[in-house]
Protein backbone atom coordinates (compact mmCIF):
# COMPACT_ATOMS: atom_id res chain seq x y z
CA UNK A 1 0.00 0.00 0.00
CA UNK A 2 2.98 2.55 1.10
CA UNK A 3 4.87 1.69 -2.16
CA UNK A 4 1.11 2.43 -4.36
CA UNK A 5 0.77 5.65 -2.73
CA UNK A 6 4.88 6.69 -3.32
CA UNK A 7 4.24 5.61 -6.84
CA UNK A 8 1.54 7.67 -7.51
CA UNK A 9 3.24 10.77 -5.62
CA UNK A 10 6.06 10.12 -8.34
CA UNK A 11 3.91 10.19 -10.86
CA UNK A 12 2.47 13.63 -9.85
CA UNK A 13 5.44 15.32 -10.82
CA UNK A 14 5.55 14.38 -14.84
CA UNK A 15 1.96 14.74 -14.62
CA UNK A 16 1.84 18.59 -13.47
CA UNK A 17 4.92 19.70 -15.39
CA UNK A 18 3.07 18.39 -18.30
CA UNK A 19 0.17 20.42 -17.24
CA UNK A 20 1.70 23.23 -16.85
CA UNK A 21 3.25 23.34 -20.25
CA UNK A 22 -0.21 22.80 -22.19
CA UNK A 23 -1.62 25.44 -19.53
CA UNK A 24 0.72 28.36 -20.37
CA UNK A 25 0.33 27.66 -24.11
CA UNK A 26 -3.56 27.72 -24.16
CA UNK A 27 -3.65 30.44 -21.99
CA UNK A 28 -1.11 32.50 -24.53
CA UNK A 29 -3.42 31.46 -27.61
CA UNK A 30 -6.18 33.23 -26.33
CA UNK A 31 -7.80 35.88 -28.48
CA UNK A 32 -6.38 39.07 -27.68
CA UNK A 33 -3.87 40.06 -24.86
CA UNK A 34 -4.10 40.99 -21.19
CA UNK A 35 -2.79 44.62 -22.42
CA UNK A 36 -5.98 45.04 -24.03
CA UNK A 37 -8.30 43.55 -21.72
CA UNK A 38 -6.86 45.40 -19.25
CA UNK A 39 -7.13 49.52 -20.80
CA UNK A 40 -9.78 48.54 -22.38
CA UNK A 41 -10.78 52.10 -24.49
CA UNK A 42 -7.46 53.35 -23.88
CA UNK A 43 -5.95 50.33 -25.57
CA UNK A 44 -3.21 52.64 -27.53
CA UNK A 45 -0.56 50.88 -29.13
CA UNK A 46 1.82 52.37 -26.74
CA UNK A 47 0.17 52.07 -23.93
CA UNK A 48 -0.58 48.44 -25.04
CA UNK A 49 3.58 48.23 -25.35
CA UNK A 50 3.72 49.62 -21.99
CA UNK A 51 1.86 46.89 -20.31
CA UNK A 52 3.35 44.18 -21.97
CA UNK A 53 6.94 45.52 -21.40
CA UNK A 54 5.82 46.23 -17.68
CA UNK A 55 4.38 42.17 -17.60
CA UNK A 56 7.18 40.49 -19.82
CA UNK A 57 4.27 39.90 -22.26
CA UNK A 58 6.13 40.76 -25.28
CA UNK A 59 9.51 38.11 -24.21
CA UNK A 60 9.66 34.60 -26.08
CA UNK A 61 7.43 32.30 -25.17
CA UNK A 62 10.24 29.66 -23.77
CA UNK A 63 11.69 32.97 -21.36
CA UNK A 64 7.92 34.00 -20.31
CA UNK A 65 7.74 29.94 -19.60
CA UNK A 66 10.78 29.57 -17.21
CA UNK A 67 10.33 32.37 -15.47
CA UNK A 68 7.00 31.17 -14.29
CA UNK A 69 7.86 27.92 -13.59
CA UNK A 70 10.73 29.88 -11.50
CA UNK A 71 8.40 31.96 -9.84
CA UNK A 72 6.12 28.89 -9.01
CA UNK A 73 8.86 27.39 -7.84
CA UNK A 74 9.17 29.86 -4.95
CA UNK A 75 5.83 30.14 -4.50
CA UNK A 76 5.55 33.06 -6.30
CA UNK A 77 2.00 33.02 -8.45
CA UNK A 78 2.60 36.30 -10.38
CA UNK A 79 0.82 39.65 -10.02
CA UNK A 80 -3.07 39.94 -11.34
CA UNK A 81 -2.99 42.54 -13.71
CA UNK A 82 -7.18 43.29 -12.68
CA UNK A 83 -6.32 43.92 -9.44
CA UNK A 84 -2.27 44.52 -9.02
CA UNK A 85 -2.20 42.30 -5.89
CA UNK A 86 -0.37 38.75 -5.94
CA UNK A 87 -2.16 36.25 -7.34
CA UNK A 88 -1.69 33.79 -3.77
CA UNK A 89 -3.23 36.90 -1.98
CA UNK A 90 -5.99 36.79 -3.86
CA UNK A 91 -6.31 32.64 -4.00
CA UNK A 92 -5.90 32.95 -0.50
CA UNK A 93 -9.03 35.34 0.17
CA UNK A 94 -11.66 33.27 -1.53
CA UNK A 95 -10.06 29.79 -1.14
CA UNK A 96 -12.09 29.45 2.31
CA UNK A 97 -15.21 30.11 0.27
CA UNK A 98 -15.09 27.67 -2.84
CA UNK A 99 -13.92 24.85 -0.41
CA UNK A 100 -17.20 25.44 2.18
CA UNK A 101 -19.45 25.27 -1.06
CA UNK A 102 -17.70 22.72 -2.62
CA UNK A 103 -17.73 20.61 1.09
CA UNK A 104 -21.23 21.02 1.37
CA UNK A 105 -22.14 20.35 -1.70
CA UNK A 106 -20.02 16.83 -2.29
CA UNK A 107 -21.83 16.30 1.70
CA UNK A 108 -24.89 16.42 -0.05
CA UNK A 109 -23.74 14.80 -3.05
CA UNK A 110 -22.61 11.46 -1.32
CA UNK A 111 -25.01 11.74 1.79
CA UNK A 112 -28.11 11.52 -1.02
CA UNK A 113 -27.31 9.83 -3.58
CA UNK A 114 -25.21 6.43 -2.16
CA UNK A 115 -28.27 5.64 0.36
CA UNK A 116 -30.77 6.90 -2.81
CA UNK A 117 -28.73 4.39 -5.49
CA UNK A 118 -28.88 1.47 -3.52
CA UNK A 119 -32.31 2.17 -1.82
CA UNK A 120 -33.32 1.99 -5.51
CA UNK A 121 -31.51 -1.35 -6.44
CA UNK A 122 -33.09 -2.92 -3.61
CA UNK A 123 -36.44 -2.46 -4.66
CA UNK A 124 -35.36 -2.62 -8.57
CA UNK A 125 -38.04 -2.51 -11.30
CA UNK A 126 -40.13 -1.06 -8.78
CA UNK A 127 -41.72 2.71 -8.32
CA UNK A 128 -39.07 3.70 -5.98
CA UNK A 129 -36.78 2.49 -8.48
CA UNK A 130 -37.49 4.02 -11.69
CA UNK A 131 -38.64 7.39 -9.81
CA UNK A 132 -34.66 7.18 -8.75
CA UNK A 133 -33.61 6.95 -12.85
CA UNK A 134 -36.27 9.41 -14.04
CA UNK A 135 -34.99 12.10 -11.06
CA UNK A 136 -31.27 10.78 -11.74
CA UNK A 137 -31.33 12.20 -15.32
CA UNK A 138 -33.28 15.09 -14.85
CA UNK A 139 -30.29 15.71 -12.56
CA UNK A 140 -27.83 15.23 -14.87
CA UNK A 141 -29.18 16.67 -17.51
CA UNK A 142 -30.13 20.19 -16.17
CA UNK A 143 -27.44 22.75 -16.39
CA UNK A 144 -25.84 23.65 -13.08
CA UNK A 145 -26.63 27.54 -13.94
CA UNK A 146 -30.06 26.99 -14.75
CA UNK A 147 -30.57 25.28 -11.43
CA UNK A 148 -29.09 28.07 -9.82
CA UNK A 149 -31.18 30.16 -11.12
CA UNK A 150 -34.52 28.57 -10.39
CA UNK A 151 -33.19 27.68 -7.09
CA UNK A 152 -32.36 31.62 -6.74
CA UNK A 153 -35.65 32.40 -8.33
CA UNK A 154 -38.38 30.27 -6.21
CA UNK A 155 -36.23 29.91 -2.65
CA UNK A 156 -34.59 32.96 -2.36
CA UNK A 157 -36.54 35.60 -4.57
CA UNK A 158 -40.63 34.58 -4.31
CA UNK A 159 -40.85 32.29 -0.91
CA UNK A 160 -37.82 34.20 0.96
CA UNK A 161 -36.42 31.08 2.26
CA UNK A 162 -32.80 31.73 2.06
CA UNK A 163 -30.71 34.62 1.11
CA UNK A 164 -30.08 35.19 -2.71
CA UNK A 165 -26.17 36.42 -2.78
CA UNK A 166 -23.54 36.44 -0.85
CA UNK A 167 -21.85 34.50 1.81
CA UNK A 168 -22.98 36.53 4.86
CA UNK A 169 -25.71 39.44 5.39
CA UNK A 170 -24.74 42.00 5.16
CA UNK A 171 -25.86 43.59 8.82
CA UNK A 172 -24.28 40.82 10.19
CA UNK A 173 -21.55 41.38 12.24
CA UNK A 174 -18.90 38.31 13.01
CA UNK A 175 -15.18 37.88 13.18
CA UNK A 176 -13.42 35.57 10.66
CA UNK A 177 -10.09 34.18 12.09
CA UNK A 178 -9.99 31.42 9.54
CA UNK A 179 -11.73 32.59 6.35
CA UNK A 180 -14.21 29.54 6.95
CA UNK A 181 -17.68 31.51 7.67
CA UNK A 182 -19.08 28.32 9.26
CA UNK A 183 -16.08 27.12 11.22
CA UNK A 184 -15.58 30.65 12.33
CA UNK A 185 -18.99 31.08 13.75
CA UNK A 186 -18.57 27.77 15.49
CA UNK A 187 -14.70 29.05 16.97
CA UNK A 188 -15.88 32.21 18.32
CA UNK A 189 -19.69 30.94 19.55
CA UNK A 190 -21.18 33.29 17.14
CA UNK A 191 -24.53 31.04 16.45
CA UNK A 192 -25.77 33.55 14.57
CA UNK A 193 -22.92 34.21 11.89
CA UNK A 194 -22.72 30.34 11.95
CA UNK A 195 -26.06 30.16 10.86
CA UNK A 196 -26.74 32.87 8.40
CA UNK A 197 -23.19 31.50 6.97
CA UNK A 198 -24.80 28.28 6.24
CA UNK A 199 -27.84 29.37 5.16
CA UNK A 200 -26.22 31.37 2.43
CA UNK A 201 -24.53 28.19 1.25
CA UNK A 202 -27.51 25.71 1.15
CA UNK A 203 -28.78 27.27 -2.15
CA UNK A 204 -25.48 27.54 -4.25
CA UNK A 205 -24.43 23.80 -2.48
CA UNK A 206 -27.59 21.86 -3.75
CA UNK A 207 -27.16 23.32 -7.35
CA UNK A 208 -23.33 22.44 -7.15
CA UNK A 209 -24.16 19.12 -6.02
CA UNK A 210 -27.04 18.22 -8.09
CA UNK A 211 -25.26 16.74 -10.99
CA UNK A 212 -22.76 14.47 -8.84
CA UNK A 213 -25.30 13.34 -6.73
CA UNK A 214 -27.69 12.17 -9.57
CA UNK A 215 -24.34 10.49 -11.27
CA UNK A 216 -23.55 9.02 -7.70
CA UNK A 217 -27.05 7.73 -7.32
CA UNK A 218 -26.58 5.76 -10.86
CA UNK A 219 -23.46 4.48 -10.19
CA UNK A 220 -24.60 2.85 -6.84
CA UNK A 221 -27.86 1.64 -8.27
CA UNK A 222 -25.72 -0.26 -11.06
CA UNK A 223 -22.81 -1.24 -8.90
CA UNK A 224 -25.45 -2.68 -5.93
CA UNK A 225 -27.31 -4.25 -8.72
CA UNK A 226 -24.39 -5.91 -10.48
CA UNK A 227 -22.59 -7.47 -6.81
CA UNK A 228 -26.45 -8.69 -5.33
CA UNK A 229 -26.59 -11.15 -8.65
CA UNK A 230 -22.95 -12.37 -7.97
CA UNK A 231 -21.61 -15.62 -7.19
CA UNK A 232 -20.10 -15.12 -4.16
CA UNK A 233 -23.10 -13.34 -2.50
CA UNK A 234 -25.29 -16.00 -3.92
CA UNK A 235 -22.82 -18.59 -1.92
CA UNK A 236 -22.62 -16.38 1.56
CA UNK A 237 -26.34 -16.36 1.04
CA UNK A 238 -26.36 -19.83 0.75
CA UNK A 239 -24.12 -20.70 3.80
CA UNK A 240 -26.48 -18.61 6.33
CA UNK A 241 -25.05 -15.25 6.01
CA UNK A 242 -27.77 -13.01 7.96
CA UNK A 243 -29.63 -10.45 5.66
CA UNK A 244 -28.40 -7.11 7.37
CA UNK A 245 -24.57 -8.31 7.40
CA UNK A 246 -24.66 -10.16 3.87
CA UNK A 247 -25.69 -6.10 3.30
CA UNK A 248 -23.08 -4.46 5.20
CA UNK A 249 -20.32 -6.80 4.80
CA UNK A 250 -20.51 -8.14 0.99
CA UNK A 251 -23.06 -5.78 -1.23
CA UNK A 252 -22.02 -2.24 0.25
CA UNK A 253 -18.29 -3.19 0.47
CA UNK A 254 -17.70 -4.64 -2.52
CA UNK A 255 -19.98 -2.40 -4.59
CA UNK A 256 -18.36 0.84 -2.79
CA UNK A 257 -14.84 0.34 -5.35
CA UNK A 258 -16.54 2.25 -8.59
CA UNK A 259 -18.52 4.72 -6.48
CA UNK A 260 -15.58 5.85 -4.89
CA UNK A 261 -14.25 6.20 -7.61
CA UNK A 262 -17.41 8.50 -9.11
CA UNK A 263 -16.70 10.29 -6.11
CA UNK A 264 -12.84 11.40 -6.57
CA UNK A 265 -14.10 12.35 -10.75
CA UNK A 266 -16.97 14.37 -9.25
CA UNK A 267 -14.56 17.00 -7.01
CA UNK A 268 -12.56 18.05 -10.38
CA UNK A 269 -16.44 18.52 -11.58
CA UNK A 270 -17.92 20.54 -8.31
CA UNK A 271 -14.57 23.16 -8.59
CA UNK A 272 -15.41 23.80 -12.60
CA UNK A 273 -18.85 24.05 -11.62
CA UNK A 274 -18.11 26.41 -8.80
CA UNK A 275 -17.55 28.85 -11.83
CA UNK A 276 -20.68 28.62 -12.56
CA UNK A 277 -22.40 28.73 -9.29
CA UNK A 278 -20.57 31.24 -7.56
CA UNK A 279 -21.18 33.54 -10.39
CA UNK A 280 -24.96 33.45 -10.27
CA UNK A 281 -25.07 34.04 -6.47
CA UNK A 282 -22.43 36.59 -6.37
CA UNK A 283 -20.18 34.25 -3.74
CA UNK A 284 -16.99 36.05 -3.51
CA UNK A 285 -14.53 32.49 -4.30
CA UNK A 286 -12.30 31.17 -6.75
CA UNK A 287 -14.68 30.20 -9.18
CA UNK A 288 -16.12 33.78 -9.70
CA UNK A 289 -12.58 35.03 -9.39
CA UNK A 290 -11.71 33.00 -12.07
CA UNK A 291 -14.44 33.90 -14.50
CA UNK A 292 -13.70 37.53 -14.01
CA UNK A 293 -10.12 36.62 -14.87
CA UNK A 294 -11.27 34.66 -18.38
CA UNK A 295 -13.65 37.67 -19.03
CA UNK A 296 -9.96 39.91 -18.59
CA UNK A 297 -7.71 37.90 -19.65
CA UNK A 298 -5.82 37.61 -16.77
CA UNK A 299 -2.33 35.56 -17.05
CA UNK A 300 -1.48 34.73 -14.39
CA UNK A 301 -4.51 34.41 -11.99
CA UNK A 302 -5.65 31.75 -14.77
CA UNK A 303 -2.19 30.15 -14.52
CA UNK A 304 -1.81 29.86 -10.83
CA UNK A 305 -5.62 28.96 -10.32
CA UNK A 306 -6.21 26.69 -13.12
CA UNK A 307 -2.87 24.94 -11.74
CA UNK A 308 -3.92 24.46 -7.75
CA UNK A 309 -7.40 23.21 -9.28
CA UNK A 310 -5.13 20.58 -11.43
CA UNK A 311 -3.13 20.03 -7.84
CA UNK A 312 -6.44 19.26 -5.71
CA UNK A 313 -7.65 16.73 -8.00
CA UNK A 314 -4.67 15.05 -8.16
CA UNK A 315 -4.74 14.52 -4.96
CA UNK A 316 -8.15 13.38 -4.41
CA UNK A 317 -7.54 10.97 -7.08
CA UNK A 318 -4.84 9.85 -4.37
CA UNK A 319 -6.64 9.83 -1.51
CA UNK A 320 -9.37 7.80 -4.07
CA UNK A 321 -6.49 4.89 -4.77
CA UNK A 322 -5.60 4.52 -0.70
CA UNK A 323 -9.51 4.24 -0.22
CA UNK A 324 -9.74 1.11 -2.48
CA UNK A 325 -7.10 -0.17 -0.08
CA UNK A 326 -9.44 0.83 2.62
CA UNK A 327 -12.35 -1.40 0.81
CA UNK A 328 -11.02 -3.79 -0.81
CA UNK A 329 -8.31 -5.39 1.35
CA UNK A 330 -6.65 -7.00 -1.49
CA UNK A 331 -5.56 -3.94 -2.84
CA UNK A 332 -3.32 -3.21 0.41
CA UNK A 333 -0.89 -6.09 -0.94
CA UNK A 334 -0.31 -4.30 -4.74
Amino acid sequence: MVRLVLQRLALLVPTLFGLSVLLFLWVRALPGGPATALLGERATPDAVERINRLYGFDRPLHEQYVTWLGQLLQGNFGVSTRTARPVLDEFLARFPATIELTALALLIAVGVGIPLGYVAARHQGRLLDHTTVVASLLGVTIPVFFLAFLLKWMFAVQLGLFPSAGRQSASMVATHPTGFYVLDGLLTREWDAAWDALMHLVLPAIALGSIPLAIIARITRASVIEVQNADYVRTARAKGLGPGRLRRRVVLRNAMLPVSTTIGLQVGLLLSGAVLTETVFAFNGIGSFLANAVFNLDYAVLQGFILFIAVVYALVNLAVDVSYGLIDPRMRAR
